[in-house]
This record gives C-alpha cells, structure tokens and sequence, in this order.
C-alpha cells in the first residue's frame, strides 16, 4: 500500500453541533457497553434528537472548536462512524478524538471558521485529500491543508488495524 491516497471525497447534508462537544454527548456512558446496533440510535440524540433518526449515509458533521473533548473513549468515534456519515468537519478537534478518528476510518478535516459557513440543511461537499470544502448551497468554499499523507492512508485501510495487516514493513 502506498501513501498515494485516492480522494476521500463526502457529499450530504449538515449536521451543524456547536463548540466544547465531549465524547460524552457523542455517546451517553450508559450506551458504551450495549452492542453497537444500540449505541447508534443515540449518538447525539442529546444535542439534536432527530440526529439518530434522520442522519443518513454520506451527511456530514459540522462543529466548532475542540469537538470530541472529554475522555479518549474510541467508541464514541466508532459510534458517529456507524452512522454512515462521510466526515466531519470541525474548527478544532480534541487531539485524542482526531487520533481515533484516523484509527477507526473516520475521515475528518479540520477547517476553522467552518461554523460561519453552513447552516443545518445545507448540501456539503468535502475532499479531505485535497482540504476543499465547499457548501453547495450557498456556494461558499475553503481550502486547508489535508492531514498528513499518512494519516490519509490509515484511512482509505479502513483504520489503523486494517493497515498495519496491509503494511507490514511498519514493524519492521
């Protein structure tokens, strides 16, 4: 595998959540243990109760600064990947929410100011490869730098565990 990475490329509709979120709203600490098929129908019900109802594969999450604050739990991201969203785009992300992200195949993309650009609703289009987004609706765009080229392969593996089975010379 190389670090030649095919763009990662979402098109859906915003799902807009404000600055500070915790891990803790993603998933609610009595859910962390139920099977996933469970944990799923409440991933931001807090925030936005029609979130585990309505969102649909390819949406995108929006938020502000340092989304995914709080503990490190991995499942929470594993949770808002279940959902079938394609990313999320946020201002800041917590250090240890971005990790995991790019461990369990979560594409994100951090772009401040993001907030600013969307309203719940609007159609997205988002390359993380290439650190375009573009809010089709109102036609506004931005560019960023992508994530680092090896983050991006970790990835378009599937995660971390699918990419070290496939690189074997990280071991080495």
């Amino acid at each position: 595998m190389t670090t030649d990475v095919p763009a990662l490329q979402a098109s859906g509709r915003c799902w807009t959540f404000g600055d500070n979120i915790p891990t803790d709203r993603l998933v609610k600490t009595k859910y962390v243990v139920e099977p996933m098929s469970v944990i799923v129908q409440h991933v931001l019900e807090d925030l936005n109760p029609r979130f585990p109802l309505e969102v649909q594969p390819g949406d995108i999450v929006v938020a502000g600064k340092h989304f995914g604050q709080s503990s490190g739990r991995a499942i929470a991201v594993k949770a808002l990947k279940a959902t079938g969203i394609g990313c999320v785009v946020a201002d800041t992300f917590a250090r240890t929410f971005y990790r995991n992200a790019f461990e369990v195949g979560l594409p994100v993309l951090e772009l401040p100011g993001v907030t600013g650009l969307v309203s719940d609703g609007d159609v997205l289009s988002v390359d993380v490869v290439a650190g375009t987004f573009r809010n089709e609706t109102t036609g506004q765009e931005r560019t960023v730098p992508p994530p680092d080229a090896f983050l991006l392969e970790m990835i378009r593996a599937g995660g971390l565990i699918p990419l070290a089975k496939a690189r074997t010379d990280l071991f080495a």
